[in-house]
């Protein structure tokens, strides 16, 4: 049988060049990523967004994190970014406000059973273009043990600001003036 052409059907070809099982990985990967989709945060995303930040220990209610302070800070100039799959499953999350001078990324997660398969890259992405729409610098706080995260943040260029440590103050009754 003589090599197939580019006129050769696909079934001749795979004859000739059969699927891999890393083939067929790849191939499963890139049909669910396809049906992944990136939008803007709708409230009756709100139980769901709520679960996959609690698994990825991302929110909790001591940090306020709750349907109208998300609300608010879209009113604000923000923007929280979904990402669902096909059945319509909250499986990313970037959070995004604006303080009038930077825009500060957070609430970055990806669901475990969604990592390593690109989805940061995309939702990254999608982060950035909001960023450079608004025209400001971007801020993010990660985790020192977070490694995965710290070098996709650096793929796209995020530096390290080796001068400055974070603190907060959650508790505001616990402060004494």
């Amino acid at each position: 049988m003589p090599l197939p052409n580019l006129a050769t059907s696909k079934r001749e070809a795979r004859l000739w060049f059969p699927r891999t099982s890393r083939d067929n990985f790849t191939l499963l990967k890139h049909r669910i990523m396809e049906s992944i989709t990136i939008r803007d945060f709708q409230p009756s995303d709100y139980e769901g967004l709520s679960e996959l930040w609690r698994l990825t220990n991302l929110g909790n209610p001591a940090r306020g994190d709750n349907l109208e302070i998300n609300q608010q800070s879209i009113d604000l100039g923000g923007k929280l970014l979904v990402a669902v799959n096909s059945d319509g499953m909250v499986i990313d999350t970037s959070r995004m406000t604006f303080d009038g001078r930077r825009i500060h990324l957070h609430h970055f997660g990806v669901h475990p059973n969604y990592q390593r398969q690109g989805m940061g890259k995309r939702l990254t992405r999608e982060s950035l273009r909001f960023v450079k729409a608004k025209g400001y610098q971007v801020k993010l706080e990660v985790h020192r043990n977070n490694i995965p995260a710290i070098n996709l943040y650096k793929q796209f260029g995020f530096q390290y600001l080796d001068d400055y440590n974070v603190y907060i103050i959650r508790d505001l009754n616990s402060v004494s003036i």
